[in-house]
């Protein structure tokens, strides 16, 4: 099950779009049946998170707590009970997101599908911190992204 919570109410989000847009990622991951928090919040909010889990004092985009901690880029998940069939959990900061729209020179709305992509690859243990991972994550994103419609010039 996907559960969506929106706290933030600077920025208007369709939340159906996000709720179907998470649906297609899961489901090309070959994770149709497991359960996906998403929480769209504020700056602030996401900054605490980031402090108290990451030790950076910052805002960002985008914050993954992943389930399974231990997952490994292409590894599948191991059910052995009912709740090991989640991914876990994404953060998202609107307001950051959306100060940064310029950039991307995409809409609100699709540069949190892009985000979602990012976020959900996270949490099945896809990282960016080498250039081997990076490049497998990147990968990754691509093909999922293509599934929803994003070109990689929108990334």
């Amino acid at each position: 099950m996907i559960t969506i919570k929106n706290s933030q109410r600077t920025h208007t989000i369709d939340l159906e779009k996000v709720k179907a847009d998470a649906q297609v990622i899961l489901n090309e991951l070959g994770y149709k049946d497991f359960d996906l928090g998403i929480w769209f919040t504020t700056n602030k909010t996401v900054r605490e998170y980031n402090k108290t889990y990451r030790n950076k004092d910052k805002a960002t985009d985008i914050l993954s707590f992943p389930y399974h901690t231990d997952l490994k880029a292409g590894e599948r998940i191991k059910v052995k009970e009912e709740e090991d069939k989640n991914i876990g959990d994404i953060l998202i900061a609107v307001a950051f997101v959306h100060d940064l729209l310029p950039l991307y020179q995409v809409t609100l709305q699709k540069r949190i599908s892009v985000l979602l992509v990012h976020g959900i690859c996270h949490l099945l243990g896809y990282t960016h911190y080498d250039e081997e991972n990076d490049e497998k994550m990147i990968a990754k994103e691509r093909k999922i992204a293509a599934k929803l419609g994003i070109k990689k010039e929108m990334m």
